[in-house]
Parts: structure tokens; C-alpha cells; sequence
């Protein structure tokens, strides 16, 4: 069955790194589930990503980039036997675009990486993100920093460029592991999301522009 071959297509070994897990008995952890359970009933993904009644957005985006870090990084985790410091010296999405990373320490300017250097500096970078409380806190009362959405918004741009890069550099691959279905579901319900919360520049998503044009998107 499909989901039997995704098991075993998304191996836990694999994951790229541990996953971040939202608290049971907190009130994110109720959105999640409820996130969640619309997700699995089939609706029109465009209306899963919709803010809730009565939910707080800044709420409603953590558990998003919080939960799309998590399916994210699994799968790039699956596909990182074929994204190699051979076969890609640089982290790109075809030869029009090119990302260079830079952060707050090490890479004070955009420095040129490998797309595996890249990727494991990225899911790094988050997960330091994720789980700093003055960034994304957990505790009930404690309210969001002032550019928290600011926060979000580098994250996912970030994140949009591993769909890029799998996309045009490992699509063969994704197609041989019968996972083709499992990433397009992933990254339709990532692009709804932040169309719907205008969280990335219109720009940045050019690279795959044609794709969600072909979905109308």
C-alpha cells in the first residue's frame, strides 16, 4: 500500500535531524492536532492552511513552521544519500539561482556552500530557532517577540529553497522512491500557507513558479 511504501521511504534513520515535538496539554499542542486532523480528512488544502476562528496567527505559524521544519527536514533526510559535495558543489536551483548562506557567527557574509553544508547548516540554524523560548516560547502567557513573524518569514523563505533544490537537482530521485506524491502534498500545503499569510517575498518563489502555475497555484 502507498502509505506502507512511505514508511519505509521515510525512515526514521534518516531524518536529517531529531524532531522538534510540541508539549501534549499545551494549547499548541491542540492546534497541531486540530491542523492535523483537517489535513488528514481531505480538504481543500487551501482552506486547511486558513486561520482558525478565535486562534491567535503568531500561534497558528509557529505550529506551521514548527511542523513543516519537521516534514521538511525528513525529507530532505531521505533524499541526502544523492545530494553530495560531488554531485552538488553548490547549493543552487538550476543554474539561475544560486544561495549563499550567512548567519549571526560563523558566515557573517553570504558565503558560497555545497548544497549538503548548506542544508545541515540551515536545519541547525532552525532548530536553535525553534527551540530558544524567547523566539518561539511554550509557555502559556509568554507572549511572541515583536519579530517573531519577521522570524518566521526568514525560516521559510530558507526552507522554500530545499523544495527548490530537491525539486530541480533530485527530482528523479524522489520519482525512483515512489515519494513524488508525499513531497508534492508537502510542498502545495507549504506554498498555501504562506500565500495565504504572505510570509515570503513573491519573488523568492520564481523558481518554481511554473509549477504552481501548472496546479493554479
Amino acid at each position: 500500500t502507498m502509505a506502507l511504501c512511505l514508511k519505509q521511504v521515510f525512515n526514521k534513520d534518516k531524518t536529517f535531524r531529531p524532531r522538534k515535538k510540541f508539549e501534549p496539554g499545551t494549547q499548541r499542542f491542540e492546534l497541531y492536532k486540530k491542523a492535523q486532523a483537517s489535513l488528514k480528512s481531505g480538504l481543500d488544502l487551501k482552506a486547511v492552511v486558513q486561520l482558525p476562528p478565535g486562534e491567535s496567527i503568531n500561534d497558528w505559524i509557529a505550529v506551521h513552521v514548527v511542523d513543516f521544519f519537521n516534514r521538511i527536514n525528513l525529507i530532505y533526510g531521505t533524499m541526502s544519500e544523492y545530494c553530495t559535495e560531488r554531485s552538488c558543489p553548490i547549493m543552487s536551483g538550476g543554474l539561475k539561482y544560486e544561495y549563499r548562506w550567512q548567519d549571526d557567527s560563523k558566515y557573517k557574509k553570504p558565503t558560497k556552500l555545497s548544497a549538503p553544508q548548506y542544508m545541515c547548516m540551515l536545519m541547525d540554524w532552525i532548530e536553535m530557532l525553534i527551540n530558544n523560548e524567547d523566539v518561539f516560547p511554550t509557555r502559556i502567557g509568554v507572549p511572541f517577540p515583536k519579530q517573531f513573524q519577521q522570524v518566521c518569514t526568514k525560516i521559510l523563505t530558507r526552507l522554500f529553497r530545499v523544495f527548490v533544490h530537491v525539486y530541480i537537482h533530485h527530482f528523479d530521485s524522489i520519482i525512483n522512491m515512489g515519494a513524488e506524491a508525499h513531497v508534492n502534498t508537502c510542498y502545495k500545503h507549504f506554498y498555501y500557507f504562506i500565500r495565504e499569510f504572505s510570509l515570503i517575498d513573491h519573488r523568492e518563489l520564481e523558481p518554481l513558479v511554473r509549477m504552481a502555475l501548472a496546479w493554479g497555484g
